[in-house]
């Protein structure tokens, strides 16, 4: 099991550093492509969302160098990138995975969106043949590890989300949300949320911008909203008490100057602006403008782990389940690690015995052929019996990680038998000869 995570997340890099890295969906089959070229990497999927950026590769045991690959292909230092870098390997690797896939290492511990997420760059990586083996097995694995913990804790139910989180800022700015008017600036399924919790809680109206106009106006069909054409956004931006953008666009999409104007035309009414994109689409000064109350996705989480109910019970629970299933796939994965070892211990018996009855066959020509049936089946039937015990030793010296006992059994078939087991009738002498007495002698003292 040769697996290795690295990356970093809202836990170890700011969002400054977070939106340098951030992979849009159209780059991201060409960026797997890359990742899957390096030397040493066999299978290999990315994971970049808001709040992280994760490379997740199966090796051959040569250092795939992962770091080096994102400063390279992003054009950063890899002085300013790496101090802001996690990593694991193997089973920690695994843990961590499955953690992820069950929401317990997001922004807000239970929320539901980061399993579609993972499942996304799943299916691109399988589509590009990146992931089709050892991997492929430890994200499924992931997926009902994830599964186990939605359906036997509460930890997404009591969750503080970044919709509820926007509810709580936008009531502290305006005191009431009765006729406050929304607009959302992309189709992003969190700004969706935060816009559906608004206006359940009294916002009034909502406006949706996006640059695909069709998509703007699906969304606004929720609402029974009104769709805006992209390129209109900025002449209607001043109608908005809630502004709330979640874009991919590479560059922002609000400047300090275009928030001055504004704040102008709304005459000095305050406007609250949640910049969910990752990279940001509000250009950060604009929240030094008085009147302007922007906060961006890493300000949400510190108001939502300050919102944070204790859910002790529940955390631990789940990270029993994450425990108990890292277990399950360790052993699972063992188990299909040491199956080229069991192929190739039972082709040694079976090569043993054709061997015998090789040097057998002028006996075994008298017989008819329904008897040389029976021959044949009773020894297929001894070597099964005799192989059962050797063969279930492996497979559980595999599943607890016994190394000695599984190099102590495989090599017994290995000297003993495994330079002398072969189809030719030299082989099958070699195998079956008498050996002098002070050889056996010598032999039987070794053991």
């Amino acid at each position: 099991m040769r697996f290795l995570v690295t990356g970093l997340n809202h836990k170890t890099a700011p969002v400054e550093l977070r939106e340098r890295l951030a992979i849009g969906q159209d780059a991201l089959p060409e960026t797997t492509r890359a990742l899957l070229a390096r030397p040493g990497v066999k299978e290999a999927m990315i994971l970049s969302t808001c709040n992280r950026v994760e490379l997740l590769v199966s090796h051959n045991g040569l250092e795939p160098h992962l770091p080096e690959f994102l400063a390279e292909h992003f054009a950063l230092d890899r002085g300013v990138l790496e101090p802001h870098l996690y990593r694991y390997q193997d089973e920690e690797a695994v843990r961590h995975m499955f953690r992820v896939a069950a929401s317990l290492d997001s922004m807000v511990v239970g929320e539901a969106q980061i399993l579609g997420q993972v499942k996304h760059s799943w299916n691109v990586a399988r589509e590009l043949g990146a992931v089709k083996g050892p991997l492929d097995k430890l994200l499924q694995g992931a997926f009902s590890a994830a599964k186990r913990v939605r359906t036997e804790t509460e930890i997404g139910s009591s969750s503080v989300s970044i919709a509820s989180v926007a509810v709580d800022l936008a009531r502290r700015i305006f005191g009431s949300l009765e006729g406050k008017k929304i607009l959302i600036v992309g189709a992003g399924k969190m700004s969706e949320l935060a816009a559906r919790h608004l206006m359940q809680h009294g916002a009034d109206s909502l406006m949706v911008a996006n640059r695909t106009f069709d998509r703007a106006v699906r969304l606004a069909e929720q609402f029974l909203g009104e769709a805006v054409r992209f390129e209109e956004l900025h002449a209607r931006a001043h109608e908005a008490d809630i502004l709330i953008t979640s874009t991919g666009a590479s560059e922002t999409i609000l400047s300090v100057e275009q928030a001055q104007e504004i704040l102008h035309r709304r005459k000095g009414r305050p406007v609250f602006l949640i910049d969910i994109a990752v990279p940001r689409d509000v250009d950060p000064k604009v929240n030094e403008l008085e009147g302007m109350f922007l906060y961006d996705i890493d300000d949400l989480q510190q108001v939502a782990a300050s919102n944070l109910v204790d859910r002790g019970k529940e955390s631990a629970k789940a990270e029993a389940i994450i425990a108990e299933e890292t277990e399950r796939f360790r052993r699972r994965i063992r188990t299909i690690d040491i199956a080229p070892v069991l192929v190739d211990v039972q082709g040694t018996a079976e090569e043993l015995r054709q061997a015998e009855l090789h040097r057998q066959r002028q006996l075994l020509q008298s017989l008819t052929p329904e008897q040389q049936e029976a021959v044949e089946a009773m020894t297929r039937g001894l070597m099964n019996k005799f192989m059962h015990m050797p063969l279930q030793a492996l497979k559980s010296a595999a599943r607890d990680g016994d190394a000695a006992a599984l190099e102590t059994i495989r090599g017994m078939f290995e000297k003993e038998y495994g330079h002398k087991a072969a189809g030719s009738a030299e082989g099958a002498d070699a195998v079956s000869a008498p050996e002098p007495e002070s050889e056996r002698d010598g032999e039987s003292s070794k053991t």
